[in-house]
């Protein structure tokens, strides 16, 4: 005897609409996680970019961003904070959309193993900084304060505004350059440009150190702002 089963209409259409969802639903989470992988991949060679310079090796963790988010069109990474090295925790910024109007942030862990500076015996307040008060130490960057000069040559020749104990590392408002100009100070101003190159003396009205732009008055009544380049002597470029 022969047997046959058959599907009603109702319910076949049923689950060939359950088919199609199901497709559509992977196919979609299929494109999104294809962009989240691209958005991924240019964040983290943009890290690379950054932090190759500042050690032997680096370890970079990046978040993936939120599935709720829709598709960041043209990636355009940078850092918020521009001005301090992206390590340990950071925040990524990343522009999207043809006109960079959408701005969108993800988190990364960055470490980088590489040499610093420490103290190499403890450092009284007033000290002027030298080589020989240095030593070079080996590990994670990340580990440091955001404030936390690496190169030697960020430390020595300033004055240490604080005690710095052996093994330390050196923060930026531990030291401070030594002042090239005094408060009440005669000294000279130079005014120049493509063509010309002027002199004057005046009285500095405050202290400054290297590259600092400090007051300077002239006569009774005239001041003026100009940047100390040697002891003694500040610019004004035009």
């Amino acid at each position: 005897m022969l047997r046959q089963r058959f599907t009603k209409p109702s319910t076949l259409r049923y689950w060939q609409v359950i088919l199609f969802l199901v497709i559509l639903g992977v196919t979609a989470l299929a494109k999104a996680q294809a962009d989240d992988d691209n958005l991924l991949q240019q964040v983290h060679q943009f890290l690379y970019e950054e932090t190759q310079a500042l050690g032997e090796e680096v370890v970079i963790d990046l978040r993936p961003p939120s599935p709720h988010l829709p598709e960041c069109v043209q990636p355009e990474p940078f850092l918020p904070n521009a001005n301090q090295a992206p390590l340990g925790r950071v925040s990524v910024g990343v522009r999207c959309g043809e006109d960079s109007r959408q701005v969108r942030y993800l988190q990364a862990q960055i470490d980088v193993i590489g040499n610093y500076v420490v103290a190499a015996r403890d450092i009284e307040r007033g000290t002027l900084i030298t080589s020989n008060m240095l030593n070079e130490r080996g590990g994670n960057l990340g580990d440091l304060s955001a404030q936390a000069l690496t190169a030697e040559e960020d430390i020595v020749g300033k004055i240490a505004q604080r005690p710095i104990r052996s093994g330390s590392a050196f923060l930026a408002h531990y030291l401070q350059a030594p002042h090239l100009v005094e408060r009440g100070q005669r000294v000279t101003v130079i005014a120049q440009g493509s063509a010309f190159r002027v002199s004057r003396e005046g009285e500095a009205l405050e202290n400054g150190s290297l590259g600092e732009q400090v007051r300077v008055r002239f006569g009774s009544r005239e001041i003026l702002t100009a940047r100390v380049t040697e002891r003694g002597i500040l610019v004004v470029d035009f």
